[in-house]
């Protein structure tokens, strides 16, 4: 005995049209990935070609790592929709788009991140740097992702969130020293107080910044030594940069003798005015009879040099002091040192 089921007409009639609209649908949504892929895009990328910012840049690039199996996945699930499916089918395709948009996004994102710290990245230590940043932002991106497909699965993530909650913070207190120095050195590469070849002073120590690492900076002091500073402490007390000076402001004093006469005195401080003018690369702020000191008369002299070099500044300190001397020669003037007159009184 043999049995044959043939399903009604009315049956096949619905299904074949149900397909044929989901194949319109697969078929007019690929259109339009294509249009977008083909036309919109390059038309946003020759835009962006005309632009500075990096901001146009980075979305063409996201945008451009999308590549048509995407496309081909979400023409799929919008016929899916079309069709009459079991509720569980539309669950996993649900939950399937999930996964690939988020997969997409974030190497969407990862581009987009690379492209924008890249911008700007001189040195190889400040592009190591950023790809270790990077890498952070990356894994960040993945935690959150795998975290919404858990919950859209219908996974408790409320108790795995508290327990990685509480795990970081017993790892960030164990490696408190070292991610205070890493995000130091983060603050370091993108605030820029100073860079490699500067001239900083930081509390006692000074020299030429030599290596920005993860976790301390090199300085090469002027007796040759080197001096290794944890960034920690670079970013919590005050730093001196001397590279960014464009004018030394420099006040010194002279002294000369008591016995000086009153109109060589007069008529000093302008002479001195007059000799330092004729230095190329000196301007002169001021010169004044300032003070009667314990064992001289003080001059005070304020000039500016204007350069950061500290060699160049010593050179225009050496023209005037030469200076100065072949003016006190001349006019008959003796520089004052520290003298005291003792009196003694005999009482026979």
């Amino acid at each position: 005995m043999s049995f044959s089921f043939t399903p009604p007409l009315h049956f096949l009639v619905f299904y074949s049209s149900a397909i044929t609209t989901a194949l319109a649908v697969i078929i007019i949504a690929l259109l339009a990935f294509a249009l977008i892929q083909n036309r919109l895009l390059v038309y946003f990328e020759r835009l962006s070609l005309r632009t500075t910012t990096k901001i146009d840049d980075a979305v063409v690039a996201m945008v451009r790592s999308i590549k048509p199996p995407f496309y081909w996945f979400i023409a799929i699930y919008l016929g899916l929709l079309t069709l009459p499916l079991p509720p569980v089918a539309y669950t996993v395709s649900n939950g399937l788009l999930l996964g690939v948009v988020l997969l997409y996004a974030i190497r969407a994102l990862g581009i987009a991140t690379d492209l924008y710290l890249a911008h700007g990245a001189a040195g190889a230590e400040e592009r190591t740097a950023r790809r270790f940043l990077s890498a952070l932002i990356k894994g960040a991106l993945w935690i959150v992702a795998v975290l919404l497909l858990l919950s859209n699965l219908g996974i408790n993530i409320t108790s795995l969130i508290a327990g990685l909650g509480i795990g970081g913070v017993a790892i960030a207190f164990a490696l408190q020293n070292i991610l205070t120095d890493l995000f130091s050195s983060f603050a370091i590469y993108f605030d820029k107080p100073f860079v490699v070849g500067d001239f900083i002073i930081v509390g006692s120590h000074m020299g030429v910044v030599e290596r920005i690492g993860i976790k301390t900076t090199r300085l090469r002091a002027l007796q040759g030594e080197e001096i290794i500073i944890s960034n920690r402490e670079l970013t919590s007390v005050r730093v001196q940069n001397f590279h960014t000076m464009q004018d030394r402001r420099v006040e010194t004093h002279i002294g000369i003798e008591y016995g000086t006469p009153r109109e060589t005195i007069a008529g000093l401080a302008a002479k001195i005015r007059t000799h330092m003018e004729a230095i190329q690369g000196v301007r002169v702020e001021r010169v004044h009879f300032a003070s009667f000191g314990d064992s001289a008369l003080d001059f005070d002299i304020v000039y500016h040099v204007p350069s950061g070099d500290y060699t160049e500044y010593m050179d225009r300190q050496q023209e005037i002091n030469l200076a100065i001397m072949e003016l006190f020669e001349k006019e008959k003037v003796a520089f004052a040192f520290p003298t005291r007159t003792v009196h003694v009184v005999s009482e026979s």
